[in-house]
């Protein structure tokens, strides 16, 4: 299983919060998702055929797009 951590600025509120959780819990290979809302980081566990590709191009569909360094 891998783990993943990402910053996303537009994480504001408990509904931003339980979008990004069902949205990235139904795709295939997610297992847990975790959000934090007053860091605005969000904690990925998945497994194949979940990749971190499809994990961020899902979060930008949603309009949650992940802060790059």
């Amino acid at each position: 299983m891998e783990n993943i951590s990402y910053k996303i600025s537009g994480i504001h509120c408990g509904h931003c919060v339980h979008t990004i959780k069902m949205e990235l819990a139904d795709m295939d290979g997610v297992k847990a998702v975790d959000v934090d809302i007053d860091t605005k980081i969000v904690n990925v566990q998945f497994d194949s055929p979940a990749t971190t590709q499809k994990i961020e191009q899902l979060l930008q569909e949603i309009n949650y797009p992940v802060e790059k360094a």
